[in-house]
């Protein structure tokens, strides 16, 4: 049997995935009777996710994803629902410092991060995080790679993290007012407590910033996709 937080993630996994696919049939259709089966699949995802939280009132929650995930529901490519894309970045100095950003609403340190955005490229987005976050300017020098939220566990919908190495060329620590309460550079025997997930991209990222130049990294395909 697996351990309950790997049975937890595979109950997001698999109602957020249902619930997707339902929701960019809809988006898609024109049938009525499709819609409705697809209406059907949405309350068999509320029913898993519903289940996964412990609810009391299992049949409000129900209703509660199902409208939630119903709202978002477009027509045609706009509908076709897809993971949201963040974009992370590994900010280092001439020091071999990395650059973290301790979050506002959590307390937890963490390298800059933000939410893809339109009009940007991937690592434009990250140079605007790091200037926004952190008052540094820096400029990319390669990515890392790419990571699904959902399977590391930091997310509980469906999310990319795009993860780039960029270099501090300027500015001054600075950070952003509303969105974080620290911002500081630090030395890899020296991370500020609690720094999240450092565990799987710690090495990847000092290895970057000592200079070291490798192919990016992505999840393996796991043995049986769809069974998690």
């Amino acid at each position: 049997m697996p351990e309950e937080s790997d049975f937890t993630h595979n109950l997001v996994r698999w109602s957020e995935t249902l619930a997707a696919i339902a929701r960019t049939g809809m988006a898609f259709t024109q049938s009525l009777y499709e819609k409705e089966r697809y209406e059907e699949v949405l309350k068999v995802a509320g029913d898993i996710k519903a289940s996964m939280e412990d609810a009391i009132e299992t049949q409000r929650e129900q209703d509660h994803f199902v409208q939630e995930w119903m709202e978002t529901i477009g027509e045609g490519v706009p509908g076709y629902v897809t993971p949201k894309v963040a974009v992370g970045a590994i900010v280092g100095n001439d020091d071999g410092d990395i650059l973290l950003i301790r979050r506002r609403e959590s307390g937890v340190w963490l390298y800059p991060t933000g939410w893809a955005d339109v009009g940007y490229s991937p690592a434009e987005v990250a140079m605007k995080e790091v200037e926004e976050e952190a008052g540094i300017i820096a400029e990319p020098v390669q990515l890392l790679g790419v990571v699904d939220g959902m399977r590391m566990g930091f997310s509980r919908f469906g999310m990319y993290m795009v993860v780039f190495h960029l270099h501090a060329v300027g500015g001054e620590l600075a950070g952003h007012p509303l969105e974080t309460s620290g911002v500081g550079w630090f030395k890899r025997d020296a991370l500020p407590d609690p720094t999240a997930g450092v565990q799987w991209w710690g090495d990847m990222a000092f290895n970057a910033i000592a200079g070291h130049r490798g192919a990016a990294t992505f999840d393996a395909p796991r043995p049986d996709i769809w069974r998690g």
